[in-house]
C-alpha cells in the first residue's frame, strides 16, 4: 500500500533512504557504534587515574557522569550539522540535487527530512553511551519533561546552525568552517569532557556563546538530580533565544545561498 503525505516522507527518508541503507553496510555498523561507546571506556580510565579533581565545585556527583552526559548529547550538535551538510554534498556529487528543486517538497523539506535521520542515529548513539555509563556506576534521576525540553531546544537550535552549514556548502562546495568547528570543536569548547569554568576566560566567552554548552548543564540537573523546568528555567531561558536567532538567521543564509547559486547556474556543481 503506498504511504502518502508527511508520514510517507518520513518513512522515505527515515527507513529507505536512512536505515536499510544504513544497516546493511554491517561492518561500518559495528565501526560506528565502537566510535560511540569506546570514548566513554577511554575518558573513564582518564577520570580514574586523575580522579573527581576536575569536577571539583561542579554540581556532579563525579567526573564519569559529567563526561557522559555531554558525550551523549554532544552528538546531536554534530551528527545534525553533519547530516545535513553532507547531505547537500552527496546531491550534487550524484547530479540529483535539481530533481528537489523541482519537486513538491523543494531542497528546504529534503534537509529537515534528512535531518530526522542524523536526530534518529544520534538517539541510538544518546542511549548506548547513557546506559555504558549506568554500567559505570553512573545513577540517573531522571525529570522527563525538563530533559525532553532541553534536548528539544538543544535540537531545534542546532538545526539553525545546520541551515547556515548548508548554505556554506551550497556556494563553496568543499571545506564547511561551520561543520568543521561544530563536529570538532564543540568537543572541546562546549563543556564536554571538561567544565567550561577551568578553561581561560576569553575561551570560555565562546563556550558561553553556544547553546550546546547551556543545555548540557540544564540537562546534567535535569538527568542526575531531577530538576524540573521551573529549576533549569535560566537554561530554557538561553536556549529559546538561541532558538529566536539562529532559526531565523539559519534559514535566511540558506534562502539566499540557494537564490545565488540558482542565479549563477552553480546548484548542481561540484
Amino acid at each position: 500500500m503506498e504511504i502518502k503525505g508527511i508520514t510517507g516522507k518520513i518513512y522515505s527518508f527515515l527507513y529507505i533512504r536512512g536505515f536499510k541503507v544504513w544497516s546493511s553496510y554491517r561492518t561500518q555498523v559495528i565501526l560506528t557504534v565502537l566510535s560511540w561507546t569506546l570514548p566513554v571506556f577511554t575518558y573513564y580510565f582518564v577520570g580514574t587515574s586523575l580522579g573527581n579533581k576536575v569536577v571539583e565545585g561542579i554540581h556532579v556527583p563525579d567526573y564519569t557522569s559529567f563526561f557522559v552526559i555531554g558525550l551523549a548529547f554532544q552528538g546531536y550538535v554534530s551528527s545534525v550539522i553533519t547530516t545535513i551538510s553532507q547531505r547537500i554534498r552527496n546531491e550534487q556529487l550524484y547530479g540529483t540535487i535539481e530533481y528537489y528543486v523541482l519537486s513538491k517538497s523543494g531542497v528546504l523539506s529534503f534537509l529537515v527530512y534528512s535531518a530526522l535521520w542524523g536526530f534518529t542515529v544520534n538517539t541510538i548513539n544518546a542511549a548506548i553511551i547513557l546506559t555504558v555509563g549506568h554500567l559505570l556506576g553512573v545513577i540517573y534521576e531522571i525529570n522527563l519533561l525538563s530533559t525532553l525540553l532541553l534536548a528539544i531546544l538543544l535540537i531545534s537550535s542546532t538545526l539553525g546552525i545546520a541551515f547556515m552549514s548548508a548554505a556554506f556548502t551550497m556556494i563553496i562546495k568543499q571545506g564547511n568552517p561551520i561543520s568543521f568547528f561544530f563536529s570538532t570543536f564543540t568537543t572541546l569548547l562546549g563543556g564536554v569532557v571538561f567544565p567550561v569554568t577551568i578553561m581561560p576566560t576569553q575561551i570560555s566567552y565562546i563556550s558561553y556563546a553556544l547553546p550546546l554548552t547551556w543545555a548540557l548543564n540544564g540537562l546534567r540537573n535535569s538527568m542526575l538530580y531531577g530538576y524540573s523546568i521551573f529549576q533549569v528555567m535560566r537554561c530554557v531561558e538561553i536556549l529559546l533565544m538561541f532558538n529566536i536567532i539562529l532559526i531565523p538567521l539559519g534559514l535566511l543564509l540558506y534562502s539566499l545561498a540557494f537564490r545565488k547559486a540558482r542565479e549563477k547556474g552553480t546548484l548542481g556543481e561540484y
